[in-house]
């Protein structure tokens, strides 16, 4: 028997064909459903009624009462929101570089072929898993105090060191550092963006008589420069949203003197303290359109910056 005829005999019939076809949507939607349930339950849901209580007072213990848009009038006029704004943007404009500088830096030299390299990657990684965890700020909190480890050590050398979290000049500061101390995360990505640089650029740029820094700025970065846009705006997102370091440094209080006042944090102070539920709503959405407008800012920058193969 000929192949044509083999397969003309195995082909379904086309009616046959229409009748699964009905019966696999039904499965797609069964499987699918516990995720649109999720979805609706647990993103949607929550999504429209924090818009809704935006433009009420709510306490929650007693029912919504609109009002309007006073809580974003009241916004414009709160002066710890403004205050708070101003930390979160210092902390979003010096923590984000520092990372994303000793992320590459990291990367740099870990893409020379080092032995181990397994071993050195999963060290840098674990921090970015730690990083943002509530015991890992409980002992930052230990090691720059008056009496932590950062003191001890300064006093080997006869230098009496400050209360590093509770000094308003420095304890932002402090924070800083612990975020920049968990750049594991852009730093695996940063890693597998210089694996597919192709070696034959370095070896042309050589032969040109370029140093290794022209090769860095002239073939690295432009190469790279997709890569460093998205951890770019990852890490941004994720400075903006920045709540547990603070948090437990400060007690929850943001001090000292607002000092380490997050934006999250003050967030949280209202509508978990204070129970201003609808004041904290229209602050999240405040958030939500300062995150976005960032983000519209770095996408279309990037069209000056980021080049792409094609």
């Amino acid at each position: 028997m000929s192949a044509i005829g083999e397969l003309s005999r195995l082909r379904r019939p086309a009616g046959r064909a229409a009748r699964e076809k009905p019966r696999d949507t039904k499965a797609a939607m069964v499987f699918l459903a516990p995720w649109l349930l999720g979805l609706v339950l647990v993103t949607v849901l929550p999504i429209a009624a924090s818009l809704y209580l935006s433009f009420t007072k709510y306490d929650l213990f007693n029912a919504p009462e609109f009002i309007g848009i006073d809580n974003y009038v009241r916004m414009a006029q709160d002066p710890r929101l403004a205050a708070s704004l101003g930390v979160t943007f210092v902390y979003v404009l010096v923590g984000v570089p520092l990372a994303m500088g000793a992320a590459l830096g990291i990367a740099l030299l870990l893409d020379k072929g080092l032995r181990g390299l397994a071993f050195y990657r999963s060290m840098f990684y674990l921090p970015s898993l730690l990083g943002s965890s509530v015991a890992v700020a409980i002992l930052w909190k230990q090691i720059s105090g008056v009496d932590g480890l950062v003191n001890q050590f300064l006093a080997i050398f006869g230098i009496e060191g400050p209360g590093w979290i509770s000094n308003p000049d420095t304890a932002l500061s402090t924070i800083i550092l612990l975020s920049v101390w968990g750049f594991g995360a852009p730093m695996v990505i940063f890693l597998a963006g210089l694996r597919q640089i192709p070696v034959m650029y370095y070896e042309a740029a050589a032969m040109d008589g370029a140093g290794s820094v022209r090769q860095f700025f002239s073939i690295t970065l432009p190469l790279l420069s997709p890569i460093v846009f998205f951890n770019l705006v990852l890490s941004m997102i994720g400075a903006f949203q920045a709540f547990t370091q603070a948090f437990i440094i400060s007690n929850g209080s943001g001090g000292p003197s607002d000092s380490t006042l997050f934006y999250t944090l003050y967030l949280y102070q209202k509508g978990f303290t204070a129970f201003d539920m609808g004041y904290a709503s229209a602050m999240a959405w405040l958030l939500v359109a300062i995150i976005a407008g960032f983000t519209a800012v770095n996408f279309a920058l990037s069209k000056l910056w980021v080049f792409y193969d094609d």
